[in-house]
């Protein structure tokens, strides 16, 4: 049986495929290619570099994909597009030819509720240096990241996250101005 999966994409360094929007068009259709079929896509968003001043802008993006594989699979795979285009990962928020990110899995909590909100929770400068070892979902910091919100929005607006309750668009609409204000469609 197939599963929807909620995947963000983001890019600000050239890859072998060119610039970061070729790159990301590139990655979608290389998981097609694995089996993923796309549902929606949003368009690509220009989002600056944190922390300011750190890089080069995103290009960002929000897919709607659907998979007959587990979310690990789904995630094992999403991991491996991301090696083949020659992701190198040399610790937290730093520059990167790509980014795919499983953001969540229709309703499923993973690997379990207590779990979950302990990443969630994770206080800022923990979260510089700790990064979990297990698939967590929907993604811990989803409701905070106004670079996944604003793609998203245009592709699943309803979509609940299943331990809060909000949409989409509650998750965003709470975010504060100043976040969500550098970020523009390209």
């Amino acid at each position: 049986m197939d599963t929807n999966y909620l995947v963000a994409f983001g890019a600000n360094l050239p890859s072998q495929f060119g610039s970061p929007r070729t790159t990301l068009c590139a990655a979608i259709e290389r998981l097609e290619q694995l089996g993923f079929s796309l549902v929606a896509a949003s368009r690509f968003w220009s989002t600056p570099a944190v922390p300011e001043g750190s890089g080069p802008d995103f290009v960002n993006a929000c897919c709607k994909m659907r998979s007959s594989l587990q979310p690990r699979d789904a995630l094992a795979q999403l991991h491996g597009v991301e090696e083949e285009f020659g992701r190198v990962r040399e610790g937290r928020w730093s520059a990167r030819v790509v980014d795919i990110d499983l953001i969540a899995s229709e309703d499923r909590v993973l690997p379990e509720r207590e779990s979950f909100l302990r990443w969630k929770n994770l206080p800022p400068e923990a979260q510089r240096r700790d990064a979990p070892t297990e698939l967590i979902l929907p993604h811990p910091r989803l409701q905070d990241r106004a670079f996944v919100l604003i793609p998203l929005a245009e592709i699943a607006p309803l979509w609940r996250h299943p331990i809060t309750g909000d949409s989409v668009m509650d998750m965003l609409a709470a975010l504060p101005e100043v976040e969500k204000n550098p970020i523009s469609p390209l």
